[in-house]
């Protein structure tokens, strides 16, 4: 006797093939999914090689140092002051940050007398950064910096309202540390920037990016300023009466820094309006202005 098997009822095909479908739907999601995740890690990859290998460094010009004076200056009735208005006063960018500032004043005078840096030093660099943040990103300037007065904190290549990088953070802490460092300041400033966690990395962001407590990256940019005046003295070419020139090496980093008779202030090209300055030179400006004079001296 033949038998024969009935074929399987429709709805059990109807059951395979939504089962296959899903499956499909399934593998298409799960490989969307895998690629996302491989495009964010090479991403981040990217990013990180960038950043070690010097490739998110902007670039930089140097100054003609009769140029700076003539031009940038202005017109001075004495050598370090000016009398004319320079682009970088002219906006809303200055008097909102002007008003930031003087909000941060404690904090700066307090890491001024901790490294006897004068506090203008501090600033000089401080408006810089904070000039180059506000006329580079337009948008948020108008929403939040505007509104509020308050100073940018930077949290991914640079860090605090400084713009301190994570390895010259790491430089300024070792020179601290190292006596045959042409940058080591003695005993008395060893044990200034301690760890009090074992966790030092996470620690030394927390510092620098703290929104509430600025009082580290302005120690730590004073204490940069020291080293590098350290640095040149030894070497016999001081330049604490150089405010543009002290500007440019903390730009530039402490792998630059080559003292000689004959610095040239330059660094990070900064645009505001029609007007290009070097990071030096904006310095230098700002420093011999009689901008925040009463606040924070000469």
């Amino acid at each position: 006797m033949i038998t024969r098997s009935l074929p399987p009822p429709a709805s059990m095909w109807i059951t395979k093939k939504w089962l296959c479908y899903y499956n499909l739907v399934l593998r298409k999601i799960f490989l969307i999914i895998v690629y996302i995740f491989a495009v964010i890690g090479f991403v981040l990859v990217a990013v990180y090689a960038a950043v070690q290998f010097g490739f998110t460094k902007t670039s930089g010009i140097i100054d003609n140092q009769h140029d700076y004076f003539k031009n940038l200056l202005g017109t001075s009735t004495s050598f370090g002051t000016t009398t004319e208005n320079g682009a970088w006063q002219q906006g809303e960018e200055w008097q909102v940050l002007k008003e930031a500032i003087v909000k941060d004043k404690d904090p700066i005078l307090a890491a001024s007398e901790k490294t006897s840096i004068p506090a203008r030093l501090i600033v000089d660099h401080l408006v810089v950064e904070q000039l180059r943040l506000f006329h580079s990103n337009r948008e948020l300037f108008k929403q939040i910096f505007a509104p509020l007065k308050i100073l940018a904190v930077q949290s991914q290549f640079s860090w605090g309202v400084m713009g301190v990088k994570q390895d010259t953070a790491r430089q300024i802490e070792m020179n601290l540390k190292n006596p045959q460092s042409p940058w080591y300041l003695g005993p008395d400033f060893e044990h200034v920037l301690d760890f009090k966690t074992n966790d030092p990395d996470t620690e030394r962001f927390n510092r620098l990016t703290d929104e509430h407590d600025r009082s580290y990256s302005y120690l730590y940019l004073a204490l940069m300023i020291k080293e590098m005046e350290n640095q040149w003295q030894k070497a016999g070419f001081p330049i604490d009466n150089r405010p543009d020139i002290i500007a440019t090496l903390c730009n530039i980093g402490f792998d630059n820094s080559d003292p000689n008779a004959n610095p040239q202030s330059g660094g990070a090209e900064i645009d505001i309006g029609t007007t290009t300055y070097s990071f030096g030179s904006l310095a230098g400006a700002f420093y011999n202005s009689n901008e925040l004079v009463s606040e924070f001296p000469r």
